[in-house]
């Protein structure tokens, strides 16, 4: 019988957990966890899926799409407008790597303030425009 297991939590390292904090919560509308400090940051969705932001000294930035830094890990969002939602992270603090892969393809790759690559994808859910 497989191991029956639920994800509570995501965290990822940065150099500066309340900055990231603030960028996921504005680009999230999550609320910040309340004992959220400079060591370790976080929100949490209604369902209790918590992400984390922890403090990393010498932190290196992911060098997306180069492996030199690999990206370690990624985030996927879904959003009924790309062009809207990516015009507001970049307002956010968002950086857009020159490589899109899937820009053609319904995804487009962002970076967040501290070098995360994540994804924009298009909500299945929502209606086409």
């Amino acid at each position: 019988m497989p191991l029956q297991m639920k994800l509570t939590a995501i965290t990822l390292d940065c150099p500066d957990p309340l900055a990231l904090l603030a960028f996921y919560q504005q680009a999230t509308g999550l609320e910040p966890h309340p004992k959220s400090d400079a060591h370790f940051a976080g929100i949490t969705r209604e369902d209790g899926l918590f992400i984390g932001f922890q403090r990393v000294d010498d932190y290196q930035a992911p060098r997306w799409p180069d492996q030199t830094v690999p990206q370690q890990c990624h985030l996927d969002f879904a959003v009924q407008d790309m062009d809207e939602a990516e015009a507001q992270l970049l307002e956010l603090g968002a950086g857009m790597p020159d490589h899109q892969p899937g820009k053609d393809k319904h995804w487009r790759v962002l970076t967040d303030p501290a070098g995360h690559p994540f994804c924009l994808i298009k909500d299945k859910e929502s209606k086409p425009t």
